[in-house]
């Protein structure tokens, strides 16, 4: 459930952190419907589940998966929370026509692997990332830096831990209680394989992924991109 202003969603073992910048919507959202439940959309290529989101008044936010492709054949899975997918549906179909493609669930998903997510970072810019990976039981570890995240501080050691799924909340626990601080826990996406793009290629994908990240309901999108 997702109470007051904290931006972690948890429902049936899986974990939703939402973008500080969308607190803001889905609380008037969730004060302007009055009651009102969110129907489905029938005959939309997507997938999707409800989220209980609790606060002064109850809401049901649907959690939807979009599958297609950016320009240039980059495979990406978008995921939305939406209190009403007649709305969000369509607008997103209409983003999707400016430049990529839509695919059927499941068209692209194998193309990534479906994994646990933390980002979080130590004081001392020394920390041994990788051998933290492996206290924690996490798969794999990668650098983080602030420009790659602003919620990582310059001058400390940044870092991504890829978990598997079962093993997201054991490993966010871990790192915070051993002098990490957790700024983004959740599942997510991550490519198999990127496509060859070219400066202009890259440019052109970077703007419409944009383009779909400004859309109010958007939650994440996961892009074959580097």
């Amino acid at each position: 459930a997702f109470i007051g202003t904290s931006n972690v969603i948890e429902r049936d073992g899986r974990t939703f952190t939402v973008r500080p910048e969308k607190i803001d919507h889905f609380e008037t959202v969730r004060r302007a419907r009055d009651g009102r439940l969110a129907q489905d959309l029938d005959h939309t290529p997507v997938e999707h589940d409800r989220l209980d989101i609790v606060g002064d008044d109850k809401l049901v936010m649907e959690h939807v998966v979009f599958e297609g492709y950016a320009p240039h054949k980059v495979p990406i899975i978008v995921e939305i929370l939406t209190d009403n997918n007649n709305r969000t549906a369509p607008e997103i179909r209409v983003l999707f026509k400016k430049g990529g493609q839509l695919g059927a669930p499941g068209s692209n998903k194998f193309l990534f692997d479906h994994v646990g997510l933390v980002e979080a970072h130590h004081a001392d810019a020394a920390a041994d990332i990788e051998a933290a990976a492996i206290e924690a039981g996490a798969q794999n570890v990668e650098p983080l830096s602030h420009a790659e995240n602003d919620d990582i501080p310059e001058g400390t050691a940044g870092a991504r831990f890829i978990t598997e799924r079962a093993d997201l909340h054991s490993v966010s626990q871990w790192l915070a209680a051993n002098g990490w601080t957790v700024v983004t826990s959740e599942l997510g996406y991550i490519a198999k394989s990127f496509p060859e793009l070219t400066g202009e290629q890259r440019a052109h994908a970077g703007e419409f992924l944009q383009t779909l990240e400004d859309h109010d309901d958007v939650h994440r999108v996961w892009a074959a991109i580097r």
